[in-house]
């Protein structure tokens, strides 16, 4: 999927990106954190905001840097990278907010048609997990790359 984002940087291990919007605030630090969870190939995606004194998301701050899609296709293009370097992974993600959760969901329902040409796309609904459909009021996400066979 092709998508206007911003630059990344990461290190070798693509669990940590970090880019910087550009907006009428000014250009603002993000991060995206890719870490394992208790369960097999399963990984929590942690993004916001990184705080200027300790390097660390701030996943409640508000920047509204009028480039909320451009942010998100970045945060995708993570996602991508990740799941390329690592093709049995499954990536997690939900809001800090309900609104966030919402936003997210609004992102994926915008792009599910090329987004599902890559990637198994799962909600949760109350503890239960589905296949994504749009309109549906989800609590959390979980992706996993599809695994294509191309031929030579």
């Amino acid at each position: 999927m092709k998508l206007d984002h911003y630059q990344l940087k990461s290190g070798k291990k693509l669990t940590t990106f970090e880019f910087i919007s550009d907006g009428p605030k000014g250009r603002i630090p993000k991060l995206v954190q890719l870490t394992p969870t208790n369960y097999k190939d399963l990984y929590n995606l942690a993004f916001g905001d990184k705080n200027p004194e300790t390097g660390q998301i701030d996943d409640v701050a508000i920047s509204n840097n009028g480039d909320s899609e451009k942010v998100l296709a970045t945060v995708v293009a993570t996602v991508y990278a990740f799941t390329y370097q690592y093709p049995d992974a499954f990536v997690y993600a939900t809001g800090s907010t309900k609104a966030r959760t919402r936003l997210y969901r609004m992102g994926i329902s915008k792009y599910f048609e090329d987004a599902k040409k890559d990637f198994l796309i799962y909600g949760q609904i109350h503890d239960e997990w589905e296949p994504f459909i749009i309109g549906t009021d989800y609590e959390a996400f979980v992706v996993k790359r599809k695994i294509r066979n191309f031929e030579v």
